[in-house]
């Protein structure tokens, strides 16, 4: 009971629990359990009310603020207030891989995602704000680069459940800890309705840059092979942006968290700063169960499927309707890529000899489907969503794909490369 209480309290994480071996094997009267308390765990801490007044006023003064979304407002529920936060002082926001969906990607204030193989709006203005709001999230490496460049002009508030993430890797003007379901609406109450123009037009011309450069040629490729963000992008179109998406670890993980897009809450499902390759597919199986009701699809490279691919037999088993998406560029795509751009092509254990995947999903009684067009790759994606239960569709995409704009290894933020 102590475990459950800590696993989904205040920050929610994973719990280890050590049952000794006479406690495997005695016997004992059980009655069923459930805490809402244990003395001395503290799973939201007391918000300061002078930091709520700190916040406020840093942000009624601002003239260039930027806010970044991480996964800390879908864990709790505070999409609604995120809103109503950012559409009140009017503020750009942009989101961590983690929080994609905590705001819907047509919302006209959310400027894209945020990191390493991010937008580039977001990423390049996180270094001209005047007022940068973190609100559940961490600043991971992945999203800062280089720290000791990073948003140095800006008065930095940080929104966290967790007193042990504030200053621990950016030094921040204002913290405000609490659940961000109530700090954010406590902090609202007291902004002006305000607007930013000039500073939400300034990101236009960077998003100008990126669609000529990196999307449009990504969706739209000028040959004959698929693309990996073309794949994406028509899996989540067909779904009518609606699904769930799982990702495994590498170039799929970025790619398709890039071109899908989100129209719910709580719709991205990936391992994030873990780098876990494998996660993908258990992930999916347990997606499947936690929205049953919705259709969940879990992209994954040619690489990472075969990280845990005895989850088949699950999936088999349990008629887990996992839509498992292989982009199969016959590589271990992201580290080709940092050899392509950073080590003169020199592909060190990168080129990959695969299994025939069909065979291996037949034996498992999963229907696929292989692809190599557009055409193919339109009906293949049909069916795959019309049939119950899983589907495995292996789309065969060009093999020297690259994930861009990209920040490299070690760069500022605002210094994200748009071609290799």
């Amino acid at each position: 009971a102590r475990a459950f209480y800590i696993a989904r309290s205040g920050r929610p994480g994973p719990v280890v629990l050590d049952f000794a071996k006479n406690a495997q094997v005695e016997k004992t009267k059980y009655e069923p359990t459930k805490l809402d308390f244990i003395r001395s765990y503290v799973p939201v801490p007391d918000t300061d009310e002078d930091a709520v007044k700190a916040a406020a006023e840093l942000i009624n003064n601002a003239e260039r603020p930027l806010v970044l979304v991480g996964q800390g407002v879908e864990l709790g529920n505070a999409q609604g207030e995120l809103r109503a936060f950012i559409e009140k002082a009017d503020m750009p926001a942009g989101c961590t891989l983690l929080g994609l969906s905590a705001l819907p990607t047509e919302h006209p204030l959310n400027k894209g995602m945020l990191g390493m193989h991010g937008n580039l709006g977001p990423n390049i203005n996180t270094n001209k704000c005047d007022v940068l709001i973190a609100v559940g999230m961490r600043f991971d490496d992945r999203v800062t680069g280089n720290l000791a460049t990073y948003a140095k002009q800006a008065k930095v508030i940080h929104f966290d459940i967790d007193p042990a993430e504030v200053n621990k890797n950016v030094k921040v003007d204002v913290a405000v800890l609490g659940d961000c379901k109530h700090t954010l609406a406590s902090v609202t109450e007291l902004l002006k309705k305000n607007t930013h123009t000039e500073w939400i037009d300034s990101f236009k011309e960077y998003e100008k840059v990126e669609e000529e450069k990196v999307i449009r040629p990504e969706l739209h490729p000028a040959t004959d092979s698929l693309s990996m963000g073309e794949v994406a992008r028509a899996v989540s179109d067909a779904t009518h942006h609606e699904a769930v998406l799982v990702t495994d670890v590498g170039q799929n993980q970025m790619i398709s968290a890039r071109y899908f897009k989100y129209t719910k809450e709580r719709s991205i499902i990936t391992s994030g700063g873990l780098g876990t390759m494998g996660f993908g597919l258990p992930a999916a199986i347990g997606a499947t169960f936690g929205a049953p009701e919705r259709t969940v699809c879990a992209f994954m490279g040619d690489g990472g499927l075969q990280m845990n691919i005895q989850e088949l037999g699950t999936i088999m088993e349990r008629k887990a309707p996992v839509k498992i998406i292989c982009l199969n560029n016959n590589f271990l795509g992201n580290v080709r890529q940092w050899q392509a751009m950073f080590f003169n092509r020199r592909y060190s254990f990168t080129p990959m000899l695969n299994p025939d995947y069909m065979k291996i999903a037949s034996a498992y009684d999963i229907p696929s489907k292989r692809v190599f067009t557009r055409e193919e790759l339109k009906e293949a994606i049909k069916e795959m969503l019309a049939t119950d239960g899983p589907f495995l569709l292996e789309a065969c995409v060009v093999e020297e794909g690259n994930v861009l704009p990209m920040t490299p290894p070690g760069g500022s933020v605002n210094q994200m490369l748009l071609e290799c």
